[in-house]
């Protein structure tokens, strides 16, 4: 961890110092993004970034989406927050995948989604003048916020490190938003506003997973 804080820490110390700074926030859901709107809303002017090619349907896609749109709508919080979605596109998820369909959750492959979720976000913050970015991932106990902040901190040293000396190189905001019962506060906003709690992250692989898990459930209760 960075200066020997938590990721947390840091993340405070960057609300305090934060004068609107404009943050592009990778969404997920709608469930994980409404405790992290909540908590920002006061310290930055944000666009909710829309990018997650590893959902299975676009059935489901258009799900997660419409309920955020909703939820921007109607959470008196949310209301000022600006959405951008961003090209809904599966092949690049599963070109990422190939090989790798049978590993369990939480392995390289969910690594290098996170990294390919993360890397588009900061790509659109420093071509469109972000301040910083961020994602809402670390809200959930099933991420790894360890591996969300290093991949964040590798894509900002990246972009200050290219040879073309970009000038606008956005920050990246620390985050583990799943602190001071940031989870279950996002459970508590999901019941009031009636939002559509997905059980599976949204690709093909989780839930095929969690598929097995049910039939197995029902099976030792038979």
């Amino acid at each position: 961890m960075p200066n020997g804080k938590s990721y947390y820490q840091r993340f405070e110390e960057q609300l305090q110092k934060s004068d609107r700074d404009r943050l592009l926030l990778h969404a997920c859901c709608c469930p994980c993004s409404s405790h992290c709107l909540e908590v920002l809303a006061d310290h930055f002017d944000i666009t909710v970034f829309f990018y997650n090619p590893n959902i299975d349907t676009a059935e489901e896609y258009e799900k997660r989406f419409g309920e955020l749109i909703r939820f921007t709508q109607e959470a008196p919080f949310a209301k000022a927050v600006h959405l951008v979605e961003a090209e809904y596109d599966p092949e690049t998820y599963l070109a990422m995948a190939e090989g790798r369909e049978m590993e369990p959750e939480r392995g390289s492959r969910c690594f290098d989604c996170y990294e390919l979720r993360l890397r588009k976000t900061a790509e659109y913050a420093a071509e469109n003048g972000f301040d910083c970015f961020s994602t809402t991932l670390s809200i959930s106990p099933y991420k790894n916020a360890d591996w969300l902040n290093g991949i964040g901190m590798q894509l900002e040293q990246e972009m200050r490190e290219q040879p073309d000396g970009r000038k606008n190189v956005p920050y990246f905001l620390f985050s583990d938003f799943k602190k001071k019962n940031g989870y279950k506060r996002s459970i508590e906003l999901s019941a009031e506003y009636g939002l559509y709690r997905q059980d599976y992250c949204g690709c093909r692989f989780s839930r095929a997973e969690r598929e097995r898990h049910v039939t197995e459930k029902e099976r030792s209760m038979d």
